[in-house]
């Protein structure tokens, strides 16, 4: 009696709603200034403020020693790689001319 292996496929199709539809979510590329020190923080998030939260609480080791912090600057990005891409090329400008002119309103 030869015996049949099944496989089972998952099967992969759109959404219930009929589409495939996909959550979009802004990430938030930010900077920080400390209110205690001549310190700044860039970084990015989808949630700035529960992430502002964690610095100034201390849940973060780089900045743990510098709170309060307060958010001076941000800009929306579409999804987390361009908000990656964008904290990597602000902090590549090492407070230079392009940082003073973003944190100061300018466009950099």
């Amino acid at each position: 009696m030869a015996m049949h292996r099944f496989r089972h496929r998952l099967r992969r199709g759109p959404a219930e709603s009929g589409k495939n539809t996909k959550i979009m979510t802004n990430y938030k590329v930010y900077i920080l200034k400390s209110l205690n020190f001549n310190r700044y923080y860039m970084g990015h998030s989808a949630d700035i403020e529960k992430r502002l939260t964690e610095h100034n609480k201390g849940k973060v080791r780089s900045t743990k020693a510098y709170r309060p912090w307060k958010i001076i600057y941000f800009e929306l990005k579409s999804n987390k790689k361009e908000a990656y891409a964008r904290e990597m090329q602000i902090k590549s400008y090492k407070h230079g001319e392009a940082f003073e002119k973003l944190i100061n309103g300018g466009v950099a």
